[in-house]
């Protein structure tokens, strides 16, 4: 793969800018960081292990609620791990083949969290709406090839990405103005004509999102027009509370998602954007496992639970 795309341009490797150029901020950022990705990993990998342990879990929320908690450790580790280690290096340095493979990583993650995010107001549509056929319509071998068909699109969508990128030509200067390998900034780098390969970008991100996006909206109104007819303020409430915490994650995520894709090139401020990206590749990770255990009953039960039985 490397011979084939990479063998018409001159540029070997590129360089970060990163985060901040200026030296005395970049040991606190390190710091701020480490205590980030420590949170987003033992956050995630918690809520991962909570679900596996707990019976009471076993059901088809938890399961895509775990599958996107993979999804985040995931999405952070792609990126965290080598900002942390360019905040205390003074040469910001990555191989054009090991940018493609970051690349296919972040991609592959955020399309996954996408994909997940609709499948999960999907299932909150059939336990809300349709509760009596619900075990029937969650059945097991529906959840797992919901979440099986979520990383094979995002793998496809991450393969037309790599094309899309790096088969162009990169001649020099080979300066990144960001902390990682992203699209925007790269195709700003290459000496070929990126109309089409903008074109093609744009396409497959505003399919992707629009889909999704179409689906949680549609999955929401049916919600709602169910809730509105429940005559008890207990049981509309109990409902409300099932969705609370993913309508939270889906705002987060979208919100910044559109502002950073759906939108022409022209318009790309750098350093703005890469306040943007750092909220959704690095902040969002962390902070979706403490939205779902802070507004979840059954999950801190779970983790009390289990934390009794360990001490």
């Amino acid at each position: 793969m490397e011979k084939s795309l990479f063998n018409h341009t001159r540029v070997t490797q590129f360089i970060f800018l990163g985060i901040t150029n200026k030296a005395e901020l970049q040991l606190p950022l390190f710091i701020l960081f480490f205590i980030v990705y420590i949170i987003t990993v033992a956050g995630n990998l918690g809520i991962i292990f909570i679900i596996k342990f707990d019976a009471r879990l076993h059901t088809p929320m938890y399961f895509f609620l775990g599958s996107l908690a993979f999804t985040d450790t995931s999405y952070s580790s792609a990126i965290t791990p080598k900002m942390l280690v360019d905040l205390l290096t003074e040469k910001k340095m990555i191989e054009i083949f090991g940018c493609a493979i970051q690349m296919f990583f972040c991609v592959l993650c955020g399309s996954s969290e996408c994909l997940l995010l609709a499948v999960m107001a999907y299932d909150r549509y059939v336990a809300i709406c349709n509760p009596l056929n619900y075990s029937v319509i969650m059945s097991g071998r529906r959840c797992f090839w919901l979440v099986a068909v979520s990383y094979v699109l995002s793998i496809c969508y991450s393969v037309l990405y790599i094309v899309c990128i790096f088969t162009l030509s990169f001649c020099g200067p080979n300066v990144i103005n960001h902390y990682y390998c992203d699209i925007p900034p790269l195709l700003k780098l290459s000496c070929s004509d990126t109309r089409i390969n903008q074109i093609v970008i744009f396409v497959q991100v505003s399919i992707n999102c629009i889909s999704t996006t179409a689906i949680i909206l549609t999955s929401y109104a049916c919600i709602l027009s169910t809730i509105l007819k429940i005559r008890s303020t207990t049981s509309k409430y109990k409902a409300f509370s099932t969705c609370s915490s993913h309508l939270i994650v889906v705002s987060l995520f979208y919100g910044t998602i559109f502002f950073m894709y759906l939108r022409p090139s022209s318009t790309y401020a750098f350093e703005q954007d890469k306040v943007a990206s750092l909220f959704y590749t690095v902040v969002i990770p962390m902070l979706n496992p403490l939205i779902y255990t802070l507004k979840n009953k059954e999950v801190k039960e779970a983790f009390q639970k289990i934390w009794e039985k360990l001490l």
